[in-house]
């Protein structure tokens, strides 16, 4: 199921609520993208249009798994000082 405030999806029998505030990447995305949903290995599933990988453990304890955003090194720009 896919309305606007999420996503419902079935893995290996349970269903899971995917909040758009969750998972804000699938919010613009394709019906066509969504839909395409596989199983990555035993614990994980992916949605390769989207390169988007979610443990299944996050879909079951969603609080052990904070969203943040981690930077690299090259993410960083200088503050321009005129």
């Amino acid at each position: 199921m896919i309305n606007s405030q999420g996503i419902m999806i079935s893995v290996l029998g349970n269903d899971y609520f995917l909040s758009y505030n969750r998972v804000p990447w699938m919010k613009d995305a394709t019906i066509r993208d969504v839909l395409n949903v596989r199983m990555e290995g035993r614990d994980a599933i992916a949605w390769p249009d989207l390169d988007v990988d979610l443990e299944i453990d996050s879909l079951k304890h969603p609080e052990r798994y904070p969203l943040v955003m981690k930077r690299g090194p090259f993410d960083y720009i200088e503050p321009n000082h005129e």
